[in-house]
């Protein structure tokens, strides 16, 4: 077993995956845990995650020295690297040369740790301010940034580096964790298909005997979901697809096609006038989540008044939309609200079920494909945000900015598919900026909205890059929106990385 000491990373559960999917347990314990209890579990080796903290800031998550000390092979990942050398010594200091996203990174040192890892320019990303000026004594630099930042150090069995190997975007990532998994020499008995035996037993058995409702959109998430306790509950769980206002073009229309062959009693609400009423005047985007996942409620909670004997809503909730919404372990930072966690009402009159809570999309989507057998365009279908168009509109969300965003996300999204590449890209979508800028057409001038495109492609959407069109395409693309979208004199293309910007604009 390998114990993860979580600093309050947003991409802790990044790395018990990738550990498990290695074949070894990983446990994750938060930093004020004691060495007692750490040592009681007897781990083979310790990681300790990243964090959104200054070793200096007040109240930061330091975890006790003692655990630098037990002996066991430790592998310090951002935050980690920074602790490590600061408990022990070295100096650590905020710099001006941030590092964020894509950055190259190369091996000085030939170490076991970078077994089978090139060492030429490795590609990396990172996500921190502080740098290591100098490392504790007796430790060795292993490699460092184009910026000559530390990238990695090790002292006997202490090792870490600045980037994230966890994450997908990283060259080498996992063969960088299976070389400290062999230098535990932890055991390889991990199947990470009991992961999921054991959530569907949790659900079956939470259910069991229960009547329910939930959240039906048509993406991948609540459909998975709904086909999943339908087939443990049968009638006894009704799916409610709710058109909020601020759905795609003939989204109603395309969750029917993709829903219907499984036979689910599927309630479709038209409820996208109260969800507009409530949305006059709010431009800011937590708001438009809170307001959005209060209504969300409300309806499910008249909708369940019809139904005898309801007791429970179920979510397509992932642990991206958690650790964005919910700090963990009191230290991780809230990036963005979720309409489904933390837009739900303090005071719910039903029991919430969320069975995807600790999984991530690529996950759900092999259970989808695998075990559900749900189609291929229901499974790669692009995720859609809960509150919907309403946070990709930036400002005020009014009828006529929705009825121009919807036609010109239909024209991107027809083109990726025309083109063969929609399943290239994790993700993609418009956004209807809050701005207005001077065009020219037919000799006239205009002063018109502006269109963002933006397109990732990502396995966990815990990181992102950009899609890397060709001009072509993106020109394609620009000119139909300006042509055939009335209101629109100006496409721009969105190439920021997560981190450091999310994927979603708001």
């Amino acid at each position: 077993m390998i114990t993860i000491v979580d600093c309050g990373s947003q991409l802790t559960q990044n790395i018990a995956r990738r550990v498990r999917e290695l074949g070894v347990y990983a446990t994750i314990v938060p930093y004020h845990t004691t060495v007692e209890e750490i040592q009681r579990d007897k781990p083979e080796g310790i990681i300790l995650s990243g964090g959104p903290f200054s070793v200096y800031d007040e109240g930061a998550p330091l975890y006790s020295k003692e655990i630098l000390t037990m002996g066991l092979p430790t592998l310090g990942i951002c935050y980690g690297l920074q602790s490590m050398s600061y408990l022990l010594g070295g100096q650590v200091e905020s710099t001006q040369q941030r590092e964020y996203g894509e950055t190259y990174v190369h091996i000085q040192h030939d170490n076991p740790l970078f077994h089978g890892i090139p060492f030429d320019d490795l590609r990396v990303w990172m996500s921190h301010g502080d740098i290591v000026k100098e490392v504790p004594e007796g430790f060795t630099v292993l490699a460092r940034t184009s910026s000559n930042h530390v990238a990695a150090m090790q002292r006997h069995n202490l090792f870490a580096v600045q980037y994230h190997p966890e994450v997908d975007h990283t060259q080498h990532g996992r063969k960088l964790l299976e070389n400290f998994l062999n230098i535990c020499e932890a055991q390889r008995i991990w199947d990470p298909a009991t992961m999921v035996d054991e959530l569907m037993r949790e659900t079956q058995d939470r259910i069991a005997g229960k009547v329910g409702i939930g959240g039906m959109s048509g993406g991948i998430d609540s459909t998975a979901l709904s086909v999943l306790l339908h087939r443990m509950a049968g009638d006894d769980f009704h799916p409610i697809f709710v058109d909020n206002g601020v759905l795609r073009a003939n989204e109603m229309q395309e969750v029917q096609k993709y829903v219907d062959p499984f036979g689910m009693n599927v309630n479709y609400v038209d409820a996208s006038q109260r969800f507009l009423d409530k949305l006059k005047g709010v431009s800011d985007p937590d708001e438009k989540r809170l307001k959005i996942g209060h209504e969300f409620i409300a309806v499910f909670e008249e909708e369940a008044r019809k139904i005898p004997n309801v007791t429970y809503l179920a979510q397509g909730t992932l642990y991206p939309d958690v650790i964005e919404s919910v700090p963990v372990f009191g230290v991780s930072s809230e990036i963005k609200r979720h309409h489904n966690v933390g837009g739900l009402p303090e005071r719910m009159e039903l029991e919430v079920v969320e069975p995807f809570r600790n999984l991530f999309k690529d996950e759900v989507r092999k259970i989808a494909e695998h075990q559900l057998g749900l189609p291929h365009d229901v499974v790669w279908r692009h995720p859609f945000p809960g509150p919907g168009l309403a946070v990709r509109i930036l400002g005020d969300v009014t009828p006529q900015r929705l009825e121009i965003l919807r036609k010109a996300d239909t024209i991107f999204i027809e083109e990726l598919k025309q083109r063969g590449i929609y399943d290239e890209i994790g993700q993609a979508f418009a956004v209807l900026c809050n701005v207005n800028s001077v065009g020219v057409m037919g000799d006239a001038g205009t002063y018109e909205g502006v269109i963002a495109l933006r397109a990732v492609t990502t396995n966990d959407f815990m990181t992102a890059d950009w899609y890397d069109f060709d001009g072509k395409a993106l020109r394609t693309i620009a000119n139909r929106i300006i042509n055939e979208v009335a209101g629109i004199n100006r496409v721009v293309y969105d190439i920021s990385q997560k981190p450091p910007s999310t994927i979603e604009w708001e």
